[in-house]
């Protein structure tokens, strides 16, 4: 419970905040932005898609930069660098709120993506410093979840804002900028005064709670290395299962960003009003929040992450071919519910999912960087496949979210099966050689020579974690 009132509200204030400062775009579009700042053709799409390659590239070594200035090292890390990286890009928007032309946009949305890169990566990380493996999945789900919140949130704040246009001869999108981005900055600012490093400095825990902390989170990693080596590096990118997770989170996010992205700009070519097509993005985004803090709730409580994922896939691919097929604008914003219910909890358990499923804390990190940052590549296929000329039905770029969502089952049902298939030989190694947790962390040679293999180790197990006598087992879906 401390863990929960003190970790999770900030961090979920953090990622509400980053997502609705990167995808507010959306808004300002409704609102008048590409005709104020005379853009024409792909050049709006160019602004959404170019935020998401320096996003993309810097988020591996910010991942990085945070487990190697840890707390043993530097008496910073995560309480001073992601609040930093907040107020950094609480600048940029600001900034935007000023842009004359589409170069000026263009270059802020770039600076945004800079900023932004080491948060959900880093966040996601830290999350999982924190939980057990068996705790990770709703913390996760209610972080993750706060991204449909930003959305609904920033739909009732865009349609707010936009009745200030013409005050202090700005427009309505500019306010939306500048106001957003003030928020930003006043909650980067006080979290550098209550944000925490990592469970062994903990200053809101007793000297008891803090020793059972660390011990059960050394236990959960079956006693694997903490250090910062470039083998556990090498280990995260030489690993077939780390691309068989960007793929996943890479096919599943294309949908996903189009969804929010584009979301006012669909219901808006259902036959709905611009105004009412900003007021009309709150449902789908509440759905979506509800329904990823209960999958995490439901993967935790029955430890199984695949499953969930599996299932959720079916919601947007659902959602998506009834958009393709209506022409009715009651049953088109049906199945932007019936999608949201699906696309923003499967990435929530995708994210849960890896981390659970790598080890220890430096592959942990860098194979989490790889998933988010390469997986968020679809974000700027996202912003081109729905084109201006594609008014109102958008069939390329429901087509085209169809095709992913069934790629993203393929993957899943896979790895389901790839990672059930791993378990069963280390079951069969533990068997044969007489390996045992105990018996293991008894014996300092063993120790050592498990300590250094990762998640290869015979100890250690794919999936959730359940409790047993001689080693961590863990269910794979």
């Amino acid at each position: 419970r401390k863990l929960d009132m003190r970790i999770l509200p900030l961090i979920s204030t953090f990622f509400v905040l980053s997502f609705l400062d990167r995808t507010t775009i959306g808004n300002a579009k409704v609102a008048g932005l590409p005709a104020a700042l005379h853009l024409t053709g792909l050049q709006y799409n160019l602004c959404s898609a170019i935020f998401f390659i320096p996003y993309c590239f810097f988020e591996v070594p910010s991942n990085i930069a945070l487990k190697r200035f840890s707390p043993a090292k530097w008496h910073t890390s995560s309480k001073l660098i992601l609040p930093t990286l907040m107020f950094c890009w609480s600048v940029v928007m600001i900034s935007m709120a000023f842009v004359k032309s589409f170069g000026g946009l263009l270059t802020a949305r770039v600076f945004l993506g800079v900023a932004e890169a080491g948060l959900f990566p880093g966040a996601t990380f830290y999350l999982c410093m924190w939980y057990p493996r068996a705790y990770q999945a709703q913390r996760v789900a209610i972080m993750s979840g706060s991204s449909s919140v930003a959305g609904a949130f920033g739909g009732l704040l865009a349609f707010a804002i936009e009745k200030l246009n013409g005050v202090g001869g700005l427009a309505g999108w500019s306010w939306i900028f500048l106001l957003e981005g003030l928020l930003t900055t006043v909650v980067a600012l006080l979290a550098y005064i209550v944000m925490q490093d990592y469970p062994e400095r903990a200053t809101f825990l007793t000297e008891d709670e803090r020793a059972w902390l660390v011990s059960t989170l050394e236990s959960d990693n079956a006693g694997l290395s903490k250090e910062l080596k470039w083998k556990f590096i090498r280990q995260a990118l030489s690993d077939s299962r780390s691309y068989l997770m960007v793929a996943l989170f890479l096919f599943t996010t294309i949908p996903s960003y189009a969804f929010v992205l584009f979301l006012p700009t669909i219901i808006s070519g259902l036959g709905f009003s611009t105004s009412r097509a900003q007021l009309l993005s709150v449902p789908p985004n509440i759905a979506g929040a509800f329904f990823t803090v209960l999958a995490g709730v439901l993967a935790d409580r029955w430890r199984a992450r695949g499953a969930f994922i599996l299932v959720g896939l079916v919601f947007p691919l659902v959602g998506y071919a009834i958009l393709y097929a209506t022409s009715s604008p009651g049953t088109g914003y049906a199945a932007t519910i019936i999608a949201a219910c699906g696309i923003y909890p499967t990435e929530a358990c995708i994210v849960s999912w890896t981390g659970a499923n790598f080890a220890g804390e430096a592959k942990r990190a860098v194979v989490l960087a790889m998933v988010i940052g390469c997986g968020n590549l679809g974000g700027i296929a996202s912003s081109f496949i729905y084109r201006p000329q594609d008014i109102p039905r958008y069939h390329p770029g429901h087509a085209t979210c169809i095709a992913c969502l069934c790629l993203s089952i393929v993957i899943c049902a896979y790895s389901m099966y790839n990672f059930a298939r791993l378990n069963r030989q280390k079951r069969e190694w533990c068997v044969q050689e007489g390996i045992r947790l105990e018996l293991a962390a008894g014996d300092e040679r063993n120790t050592l020579e498990f300590k250094d293999m990762g998640d290869a180790s015979p100890l250690y197990r794919y999936g959730c974690i359940a409790a047993s006598q001689s080693a961590f087992t863990f269910t794979p879906l």
